[in-house]
């Protein structure tokens, strides 16, 4: 069986995900509430990223040694997939979604972790090492400010700027490198 690397459509799919949650608090603190448009894109790329990270989470064939590759970029991928789910059926049926925040805190706290883990455990090196660390940094910041949707969106707009400028670079880097990972894969093919 040809092994495929499903991460470079992954990282896309997360971008998606983080440009949705920027544009969402963004729409939030200038005072919006139409959301139907997020809701429906939200859930679409939501299911996205629950199936891709199921998938890389029990079925990706990283066996022994190597199996901490399935956690670092299935697991995440798994969760937000369900926090994405979560708050897109939440907006689309009108209910504020800030308690998805609970969650999206502690997919932080496990990102976190990995954050650590990558520096650490050496499991990123060379050239990779600092587009990947910052890509989980940005991501640990993003989720564990999360609970800001908590406070009124009028008083304290700064804060939904803070997180979605946190989402925003969170995407960017997600984007680069994964177009970057794509370009790799072209250039090389088996």
């Amino acid at each position: 069986m040809a092994f495929v690397d499903p991460l470079t459509i992954m990282l896309v799919a997360v971008a998606a995900s983080a440009g949705l949650i920027a544009l969402y608090l963004y729409r939030l603190a200038k005072g919006r509430r139409d959301f139907e448009d997020l809701a429906i894109a939200g859930f679409f790329t939501g299911l996205f990223d629950f199936i891709s990270g199921f998938l890389i989470s029990f079925t990706w064939p990283f066996p022994g040694n190597l199996s901490a590759y399935n956690m670092l970029f299935g697991d995440p991928m798994l969760f937000l997939g369900i926090i994405m789910l979560a708050g897109s059926v939440m907006l689309y049926k009108k209910i504020n979604p800030k308690v998805v925040s609970i969650p999206a805190f502690i997919l932080g706290l496990y990102l976190l972790v990995e954050t650590y883990a990558i520096a650490a455990l050496g499991l990123e090196k060379g050239v990779y090492f600092a587009p990947a660390f910052s890509f989980y940094l940005f991501s640990t910041l993003s989720a564990i400010f999360s609970p800001i949707a908590y406070l009124d969106a009028k008083k304290h707009a700064y804060a939904y700027y803070f997180v979605a400028a946190l989402l925003i670079i969170t995407a960017l880097l997600a984007l680069f490198i994964g177009c970057s990972g794509i370009y790799e894969h072209l250039a090389s093919p088996p």
